[in-house]
């Protein structure tokens, strides 16, 4: 059984339900804003299934899929995750439990810029793996920041259907664009609301409540070359490391298009590192900087 709910709804070309500043933000790895709109999405979503999800007695929830790095989606189904249980606890049920889709992503084009069918082409060559035994005859909500085309959700009903898995699955969004008559980029102009220069990513990578995602590190690899060094020379080396470990955990470094910045950003890890080092063993001994 499918069942689906979407907080906001998209109607208008012009008019956005929620604040497209704090959309483009969560979209690039500021989590604050992954909290705000999960107790917001949480909130709505047990105002019209509270009976529902009462009446279950093991609850799953899956983010959108990903392999090593998560994306933005997986930070709001975090808070979501901590919403609803202190819900299920003050009715005296179990807490919800999290599984994962294991993705192997094979492309790096913008995927917001793309019409349905150009979407559907394009993540038919991903590879995906899910724990079938695990989510089997059981409730499980997917959650995503956003629908546009169904497109990601089409291709989790298919794994469904490709593992013969049974069971009452919930597709749950923050926004999803219910006028199609507009044209699915949309979705880009609300991620990149906010996000129009290497500026505005030093800005959020620097904010208290940043944490790398999958968008943001594709995005960052993607740079040419100044526009990537002034990035990186505006964050700490903590968060060069980071970068440099994330986008080699997600074999970011065997893809031709991110190979350029990934070696250059191990290179000036390293040195920044090194000089780090260096400094702290100088101000350590006050005497070496006469010797």
């Amino acid at each position: 059984m499918m069942y689906r709910y979407s907080l906001h709804h998209v109607e208008h070309q012009h008019v956005c339900p929620f604040s497209e500043m704090e959309y483009s933000r969560f979209k690039f790895g500021e989590t604050i804003y992954a909290e705000k709109f999960a107790k917001e999405l949480c909130m709505g979503f047990l105002a019209k299934h509270k009976n529902l999800i009462l009446e279950q007695e093991e609850i799953i929830l899956l983010p959108s899929p990903y392999n090593s790095i998560p994306t933005a989606s997986n930070f709001l189904c975090s808070y979501f995750k901590r919403e609803l249980n202190r819900f299920l606890f003050q009715h005296g049920k179990a807490a919800c439990k999290e599984s994962k889709i294991h993705r192997k992503q094979t492309y790096v084009e913008d995927y917001g810029n793309m019409d349905s069918e150009q979407r559907l082409k394009l993540i038919a060559n991903d590879t995906y793996h899910l724990d079938r035994d695990f989510i089997a005859d059981r409730f499980c909500i997917f959650l995503d920041d956003i629908k546009i085309t169904g497109s990601h959700e089409l291709t989790v009903e298919k794994i469904l259907k490709d593992h013969n898995v049974q069971g009452t699955f919930f597709f749950v969004y923050y926004a999803e664009l219910v006028n199609h008559s507009i044209h699915p980029n949309i979705e880009n102009t609300y991620n990149y609301f906010d996000v129009k220069s290497p500026g505005d990513l030093v800005r959020i990578i620097n904010s208290s409540s940043f944490h790398f995602n999958t968008r943001l590190v594709k995005y960052l690899l993607l740079l040419n070359e100044v526009d990537f060094f002034q990035v990186v020379n505006q964050i700490p080396v903590e968060k060069s490391c980071e970068l440099f470990d994330l986008a080699v955990s997600n074999n970011y470094h065997t893809i031709v298009h991110y190979q350029q910045n990934i070696i250059k950003l191990k290179q000036h890890s390293s040195w920044q590192s090194i000089y780090k080092k260096g400094k702290e063993r100088t101000s350590m001994h006050p005497n070496l900087q006469s010797a």
